[in-house]
């Protein structure tokens, strides 16, 4: 009789990796500097030692956060459904419309970037120095799509896309009824009022 092919057992993760794991789910859902460093290795299932030789330090962890959190933020900006937009105004309503739709749900703490600007005062701070970095990053994207969309003013229009999208971060923690679910239309009217001769 004739074995069964064993299927590969999945390798676990490492301590790092489960470090980093519970650090991004602990530190989105209650704040940075409101998470210690012994809730994120018991969460991890790991020692603190072990947490030390990863990060040198729970900044480090925070930034090694705010990085990953960073990709992912790419990923689903870039690809707003996991689909590509060559129109530069159906991509930006693609996402609006995305974002808004999720800072609706239960358990949405905005973005993990912005609430970092708040929690870290200081630009010296790791944490703070990849959130500053990303918002940069992500103006420039904006008024390069505005630029795309030909906008009259586009770095106005990238501007006002950004505060739009701010906005939705902050006020979808506040209420499900709130004036994210009128993103798109917002997005729509700054857009029209700013392409349109």
């Amino acid at each position: 009789m004739r074995k069964k092919a064993e299927m590969p057992a999945e390798a676990p993760l490492r301590a790092a990796d489960r470090i980093r794991a519970s650090a991004r789910e602990l530190f989105y859902r209650e704040g940075i500097r409101a998470v210690g460093v012994d809730e994120v290795v018991d969460r991890a299932g790991v020692t603190k030692p072990s947490l030390y030789r990863s990060f040198a330090s729970k900044d480090d962890l925070a930034a090694a956060y705010l990085r990953d959190y960073d990709l992912e933020f790419w990923q689903n900006f870039e690809h707003p459904g996991g689909k590509s937009y060559a129109d530069a105004r159906e991509h930006v309503l693609a996402y609006i419309g995305q974002l808004s739709a999720r800072a609706v749900r239960k358990g949405y703490r905005g973005c993990g970037l912005s609430n970092a600007t708040v929690e870290y005062p200081s630009r010296d701070n790791p944490a703070r120095q990849v959130a500053e970095a990303h918002k940069k990053m992500f103006r420039k994207r904006l008024r390069e799509l505005a630029a795309n969309m030909g906008a009259r003013q586009p770095n106005m229009l990238g501007d006002a896309l950004l505060l739009l999208i701010e906005g939705i971060y902050l006020t979808g923690q506040q209420s499900e009824d709130g004036p994210a679910q009128s993103a798109v239309a917002a997005a729509k009217l700054l857009i029209d009022a700013s392409v349109k001769g």
